[in-house]
């Protein structure tokens, strides 16, 4: 069996002829969110994935086998429940609602800009039904919202915009016009300007 230890997210930083080039094994939701699990790949290999805990494995990302061959995920079509709005009763907005419901279930979601996916439940089916939404059965991939701080989450700051560990964070107040008074945003600046013009001497 060929141990697997490494992930790398959606082959970052691959050049494409080696992703092109790597087998291949096709995974569902419930094995992709383990970090440990057996699977054969598309060259007919045992593979044996022992990844940290708290990893999710999405299609798209490349394992990396302890020989250094690589293999390509692919998130296999599976059946999930493909809510959409109703166009004639309803609106978009239904499906924020539905999220937040199902959020509050702590269902996994797959979000799209004009529907939602989750894995098949008679009973939320019945629900999402009941607030005027459209609930079809579908075979296809599966690729739910990671949670927020969860170890396969894509965290990032954008330069120079994270705030000194010592800068106490910003608490609007009564006497706070920040950001809510347009005729007077310039007003903070020149006191701010004002008030070290005495240093430059």
């Amino acid at each position: 069996m060929l141990q697997v230890s490494k992930l790398i997210a959606q082959g970052a930083g691959l050049a494409p002829v080696l992703v092109k080039r790597a087998a291949s094994v096709e995974l569902d939701w419930d094995v992709r969110q383990k970090s440990r699990f057996d699977a054969t790949d598309s060259l007919g290999r045992q593979l044996g994935v022992f990844l940290p805990r708290g990893t999710l494995v999405r299609g798209g990302d490349m394992l990396l086998a302890e020989d250094g061959s690589m293999v390509k995920v692919i998130a296999a079509p599976q059946l999930v429940l493909r809510i959409t709005h109703c166009t004639d009763h309803g609106s978009p907005f239904d499906l924020l609602r539905a999220a937040y419901h199902l959020g509050n279930r702590h269902v996994p979601i797959e979000l799209k800009p004009d529907h939602l996916k989750i894995e098949p439940d008679h009973v939320l089916a019945d629900m999402l039904r009941a607030m005027h939404l459209i609930v079809r059965e579908v075979n296809e991939a599966f690729e739910p919202e990671g949670g927020a701080y969860s170890a396969g989450g894509h965290a990032h700051e954008h330069a120079g915009t994270a705030k000194p560990a010592s800068q106490p964070a910003h608490v609007h107040g009564p006497d706070c016009n920040h950001g809510h008074d347009h005729a007077q945003a310039s007003q903070p600046v020149a006191i701010q300007i004002h008030k070290h013009k005495p240093h430059s001497h």
